[in-house]
């Protein structure tokens, strides 16, 4: 579990082709590892992966075909900057909204324009996901945990303080990029209470 406020920048090291699956090398620059341990989940660009070796200020993680196939961890390079968040621990402050790091879908920026000393992101999601996500509710992209602003149709927007088009990779996202999404729990959970199937 996380919460979808990022706590450091990583960088793509090294990607190794493992059998049809990945090992990703991060280096975790700006993100205190001293207290993780080979085991632990470590949230990457939003997608739950595990550590499987910590070293200084890297790690490894194993990305299974299935990660590869509904994120956009397929198309990372060496060099990437990516999103970085320890799991949480009981204890830690709960500040953004509750995130399982098991992205939904690939969503795409569509627009974006400078608002006063902030950036108003339009992204767009797969029509199946569009009923999620509503109006000053709580979204995941890319990791990071934000509010969604306004709807319309399976497009919605979001702004972009400066301090966190600063320190995420959202700063560096262009129209036409893809992020990955991951709606809110309680609206997942709502669904299937209520769904008659």
């Amino acid at each position: 579990m996380f919460t979808g406020i990022i706590q450091g920048l990583g960088r793509i090291e090294a990607i190794e082709e493992r059998g049809g699956d990945r090992l990703l090398r991060v280096h975790a620059q700006g993100l205190d590892l001293s207290r993780a341990a080979v085991g632990d989940s470590i949230s990457v660009q939003g997608v739950c992966l595990t550590a499987t070796r910590i070293e200084g200020e890297r790690f490894d993680a194993d990305v299974s075909r299935e990660t590869l196939d509904k994120t956009t961890l397929k198309e990372v390079r060496a060099g990437d900057r990516v999103n970085l968040e320890p799991a949480l621990r009981a204890g830690d402050p709960l500040g953004g909204h509750l995130v399982s790091g098991h992205v939904d879908a690939v969503g795409r920026l569509t627009a974006l324009r400078e608002d006063a000393r902030s950036w108003r992101m339009e992204f767009e999601v797969p029509d199946e996901l569009a009923r999620f996500v509503a109006p000053k509710g709580s979204i995941c992209l890319d990791g990071v945990s934000l509010t969604v602003n306004a709807v319309h149709g399976a497009r919605f927007d979001v702004n972009i303080i400066p301090h966190t088009f600063s320190v995420t990779s959202l700063g560096a996202r262009r129209a036409g990029d893809e992020v990955n999404v991951e709606i809110d729990l309680i609206a997942r959970y709502l669904d299937r209470l209520i769904s008659k199937t």
